[in-house]
């Protein structure tokens, strides 16, 4: 089991270092609720879709992520606090090159 590491900043402003598989397939987001980091039923709504903006987050390091696919930028173009650096956490695959990612999440809508 390869992990890495990324830096997450809560909706409560606290950071946590936390440990992610890069051999699960796992996202973002999926990463955010295993460890807890925000109340049931406040992120990933849709379970992963892009169909809602639950687990949208500001990425604060400068690593190289995927384009934003179409489903991306609309569900982007019509969420609430978006910022230049705002990603939906479902889109973002843990992979061994995001070893160091540093997030926060937006606040909820």
């Amino acid at each position: 089991m390869n992990d890495i590491k990324i830096f997450i900043t809560d909706r409560e402003g606290l950071r946590h270092e936390v440990d992610a598989p890069t051999d699960m397939n796992m996202n973002l987001m999926e990463v955010v609720r295993s460890y807890e980091l925000a109340p049931e039923g406040t992120i990933g709504i849709c379970g992963g879709m892009a169909m809602c903006a639950s687990c949208q987050c500001y990425v604060l390091s400068d690593h190289p992520l995927p384009e934003k696919s179409d489903e991306e930028e609309a569900m982007l173009a019509e969420a609430f606090f978006v910022e230049d650096n705002s990603r939906l956490g479902c889109q973002i695959r843990i992979t061994e090159n995001l070893n160091g990612l540093e997030v926060a999440l937006a606040p909820e809508s």
